[in-house]
């Protein structure tokens, strides 16, 4: 870490053992990604229940190279942060999984979703439950009524652009997923 660790106590006293235990947890983040550029953590106690003992809020801002990583626990989610210490550990443990997976962005190893394919409806078979789109390849794809989502073979016509997942079925490929995005509009 480049900068010291900043940390905040609210609502409470400061305590050496946290300030301590929040030091080795930080440390331990330079693991995950080794250019973290400055840590600030708050520690605050801010409720105090008839029936229950304070809930403590633990909040950790980490400066990275083009941007900041904020991990926020809040108590009423977590009835545990009755301990400080199960509190901070579930920030950090929070911290560093947004780290990985912001070093593995940053790396460029993460898989992008690419977007299913599009195509439009160019053969309808509506009593016979099946039909024909055409990809952007001009391959002609086969595509069942039960392979349209939602129930929608009804609202199919020819024209209509969708959103498909091809397989290998018995006779070439065919749509195994099919979902409608609207009308082609038509031209002249």
């Amino acid at each position: 870490m480049q900068l010291p660790v900043q940390i905040t106590f609210r609502y409470m006293e400061p305590s050496p053992a946290i300030d301590t235990k929040i030091r080795e947890r930080a440390a331990k983040l330079d693991r995950y990604y080794h250019r973290i550029m400055g840590c600030r953590v708050v520690v605050e106690a801010p409720h105090r229940h008839h029936h229950q003992g304070k809930l403590y809020h633990v909040r950790v801002d980490l400066t990275v190279p083009g941007g900041e990583l904020v991990v926020s626990r809040e108590p009423a989610e977590h009835h545990a942060h009755e301990d400080v210490y199960v509190a901070i550990r579930d920030a950090f443990n929070a911290a560093q999984r947004r780290l990985e997976d912001y070093g593995q962005r940053q790396r460029g190893d993460l898989k992008s979703h690419e977007a299913p394919p599009r195509a439009h409806v160019v053969r309808l078979f509506p009593e016979e439950d099946y039909g024909f789109i055409e990809a952007a390849d001009g391959r002609e794809v086969y595509f069942h009524a039960n392979s349209v989502l939602n129930g929608g073979f009804g609202r199919v016509e020819v024209g209509s652009e969708v959103e498909f997942v091809e397989e290998a079925g018995e006779k070439g490929p065919q749509a195994s997923t099919v979902r409608v995005i609207g009308k082609r509009p038509r031209h002249g």
